[in-house]
């Protein structure tokens, strides 16, 4: 991954000849700012693409409890790496303290890292609990990320409403079936 930030000029340019290769004018007035906003937009978009998991869950308290610690329901919105269009649904995200936990909105931020920049679900969820484990040391992580596809409800297969479960666990959820079933009640499921 490179720690360059997005060339703004190069992106305007790509848009342009985008533009002109559909057929269209990219001087009428109504895509005349085209590039220029498209370049934006992936600046916010691919803004995960500079950071590091480690800024967010580098924040830890000292705790004595060893009770799974679950964030479920945070929507995340990324970018299909084979399509550029976008997935997004929710993830789930729970750990085993093992002396230290990490503020809530921690695990948020850590989806986020991830999930601003060109991705595959699959990668994503393994990104999320390998840097789980390597910034937090936790006994063990489990993730779960559900996700609609823009790349196969708009075009290809057409079939708006599926979804895309992937999960990942890494300590004592790789061992453990019982503390998986927990983290699958405590969802809901």
């Amino acid at each position: 991954m490179s720690q360059n930030k997005l060339d703004q000029k190069k992106i305007k340019e790509a848009v342009r000849l985008l533009l002109e290769g559909m057929g269209e004018d990219p001087d009428r007035p109504g895509l005349l700012d085209t590039p220029d906003r498209v370049a934006r937009m992936y600046e916010e978009l691919l803004s995960g693409m500079n950071q590091s998991a480690g800024e967010p869950l580098s924040r830890v308290f000292p705790v004595e409890s060893s009770g799974m610690v679950l964030e479920k329901d945070i929507v995340f919105y990324s970018t299909c790496e084979h399509h550029l269009l976008p997935f997004y649904g929710k993830a789930h995200v729970a750990y085993i303290p093992d002396g230290k936990v990490v503020g809530l909105s921690k695990l948020a931020r850590t989806v986020e890292v991830f999930a601003r920049r060109l991705q595959i679900q699959e990668q994503m969820t393994g990104q999320i609990a390998d840097a789980m484990m390597e910034f937090l040391a936790p006994k063990g992580v489990m993730v779960v990320l559900e996700a609609e596809h823009t790349c196969m409800t708009m075009r290809g297969v057409k079939k708006p409403g599926s979804k895309t479960v992937t999960m990942a666990a890494r300590g004592v959820f790789q061992e453990n079936a019982a503390l998986q079933e927990q983290f699958f009640q405590m969802l809901g499921r």
